[in-house]
């Protein structure tokens, strides 16, 4: 990793210089990979949060195990975007997607156990892509209707439902 890269990647860091440092990064493209690769492993949540952001417009085969590496990262916000970036084909550059067998158990997971409600609903996000394909999918998505009354997720439900009623799932 360049000095450089290294640089941006810390600055990542402070508040105040995080938006420059990660249009920076968005500028570098590809090549800012193996430092935002390092910086998914940093002690700071913030660089693991953007370093996350980052993968949501580059992911590629060789960074999806660290990003589904993040699904288990002590920080909340951080699980939030590794699981947006497996969730979101809007955002990439290329088409990569994790393997059914990977992520599901993963996400059911998180969508069943863990403690924050806004990591819950974006699991609901990834298990909602296999509902009509697995029935292990769709039975972590009727356990979360019947088990999960925080409103966050409960909306997130709600407008799984009206989705699959418009398009007739």
């Amino acid at each position: 990793m360049s000095a450089e890269h290294h640089k941006i990647i810390e600055e990542l860091a402070f508040p105040y210089k995080a938006p420059a440092a990660y249009r920076a990064l968005l500028d570098l493209g590809r090549r800012a990979l193996p430092a935002v690769r390092l910086g998914l492993r940093h002690d700071n949540p913030d660089i693991r949060l953007h370093c996350c952001r980052f993968l949501d417009r580059y992911l590629s085969p060789d960074t999806l195990s660290d990003l589904m590496g993040m699904l288990s990262d002590g920080d909340e916000r951080v699980r939030c975007s590794a699981l947006h970036t497996l969730a979101c084909d809007r955002c990439k550059e290329g088409t990569c997607r994790p393997e059914e067998a990977e992520v599901l158990p993963k996400a059911m997971k998180l969508l069943a156990r863990d403690p924050d409600a806004h990591v819950r609903a974006m699991a609901l996000e990834v298990v909602g892509q296999f509902v009509h394909t697995n029935a292990l999918a769709a039975a972590a998505i009727s356990a979360a209707k019947e088990g999960d009354e925080n409103p966050t997720v409960r909306k997130k439900l709600d407008g799984m439902r009206r989705e699959a009623r418009s398009t007739g799932g």
